[in-house]
């Protein structure tokens, strides 16, 4: 496997779960800088206060009580999927018998309407810590604008400061190469349905393991387009973290590129059981390291 090849499939899986910061640092080897909040692109708008969601199963319920000859016209179905404004997921990456290398945030900002679609801005800071930060400061930030109802990315951007040195990529994701970037972004030709880094980590916890054998998706890492793969190992665990000991359901996930698995990579995800689904633990096991990505807090 080329260092090329590591240096993107490593920042696909740390993104995942927000963790670009320690697999970036490795391999393109004081406190954090002060976040900074990149302006939402032209055309995004946030939407209005969303009115109460109507299921499917209500809108079934209310059709069943109907006459047959009626008339009514249903109101339809929210088919967005259920992330929630606001949630703010912290992080510390660990490798080996280092702990606390990198600090990460992943923020579901906020829901607006972007290119004519219900479109959700997800959001993730990377900042490294003490005492790896003397020898590499490492501040970045990686905006998703991503379709409410499948998470497929629509615009994917990268705001990186490393060592000093500032790098900004707006790219706009297109199927067919017909829809014009706008000013001060590129075009990107990716699959139907392809998510980015951000998205593919919100859509695996919205999925219902319970009836899905296995995810497939192609994930877009900002480099380079991956084959994901991702499935539940039956039962659950018990994890233990900084945020606190939660039961989790244990999904493994494997990358491809052009057909071919990485197999000298390994990625283990732990989503908690419950209502939310938080990630709460992501394991990488790379030719280089093996690293942890455990939650600190959740907002």
């Amino acid at each position: 496997m080329s260092r090329k090849s590591t240096v993107v499939l490593a920042a696909l899986a740390a993104l995942c779960c927000g963790a670009a910061a320690f697999y970036w640092i490795h391999v393109r080897a004081q406190q954090p800088a002060p976040e900074i909040v990149s302006a939402e692109p032209p055309g995004f708008h946030e939407s209005p206060p969303a009115k109460k969601p109507v299921g499917a199963s209500a809108v079934k319920s209310a059709a069943q009580a109907l006459p047959a000859n009626s008339k009514k016209v249903l109101p339809p179905a929210d088919t967005e999927l259920p992330l929630r404004a606001g949630e703010v997921l912290e992080y510390s990456a660990n490798v080996s018998n280092l702990n606390n290398v990198a600090t990460l945030k992943l923020q579901v900002v906020d829901r607006g309407n972007f290119l004519g679609k219900s479109t959700w801005h997800l959001k993730a800071f990377a900042h490294t810590e003490n005492p790896l930060r003397m020898v590499f400061e490492l501040d970045d930030q990686f905006d998703s604008y991503s379709d409410a109802a499948t998470l497929a990315s629509m615009q994917y951007e990268m705001h990186l400061s490393e060592r000093g040195q500032k790098v900004e990529s707006v790219q706009r994701m297109t199927a067919t190469g017909k829809e014009p970037a706008a000013p001060g972004a590129t075009q990107t030709r990716v699959l139907p349905g392809t998510r980015d880094s951000l998205g593919i980590m919100q859509y695996l916890r919205n999925v219902d393991w319970t009836k899905t054998a296995e995810v497939r998706s192609p994930v877009y890492d900002g480099h380079k387009l991956y084959d994901l793969r991702a499935k539940r190992v039956p039962g659950s665990e018990t994890v233990e973290v900084p945020a606190g000991n939660y039961s989790a359901s244990k999904i493994t996930i494997r990358i491809f590129e052009d057909g071919v698995e990485k197999k000298d990579a390994s990625f283990t995800l732990y989503l908690a059981n419950n209502t939310t689904h938080i990630p709460v633990v992501l394991e990488a096991v790379l030719p280089f390291a093996t690293a942890r990505v455990e939650l600190l807090k959740a907002k």
